[in-house]
């Protein structure tokens, strides 16, 4: 699953929320649910970056804490990070990936790209069968 503690506090008339994994991932509204909504989307902008193969996902802490609460980003940013780490995971390329799956390598290589991402339930159990995992979209 991929989902961030994001600190929701206080702040004059509204709420910041800031994500400590995520330098630099912050966002304000002017109630708590408008500050969750963007919560989401800051989060999502920042996972984004994830599209060059190369760039780490961070890993989450379970911070402690009545102002931590764990935001999850959107399915169609959640889904191809999800595959791409249990790729990483197993510790092959996404040739190996696409080898093991029966498939092309640029029909794979889109099962790892945010926002072009768009797995049927038989292929997300394929690919959680074969690298042995499974895929969560919300606790």
């Amino acid at each position: 699953m991929i989902r961030y503690k994001a600190k929701i506090e206080r702040d004059g008339k509204g709420y910041t929320a800031s994500f400590p994994d995520l330098p630099g991932c912050y966002t304000y509204g002017e109630s708590i649910s408008e500050t969750f909504d963007n919560a989401i989307e800051a989060l999502e902008l920042y996972l984004e970056e994830a599209n060059d193969p190369r760039w780490p996902l961070p890993k989450a802490k379970n911070y402690k804490g009545e102002e931590y609460h764990w935001i999850t980003p959107g399915a169609e940013i959640a889904i191809p990070l999800m595959i791409r780490e249990a790729r990483k995971d197993k510790k092959i390329s996404q040739q190996k990936a696409a080898d093991i799956l029966k498939m092309k390598l640029q029909t794979y290589q889109k099962l790892e790209y945010l926002g072009k991402s768009n797995p049927t339930a038989m292929t997300l159990l394929k690919i959680a069968t074969a690298f042995n995992t499974k895929f969560e979209l919300s606790a």
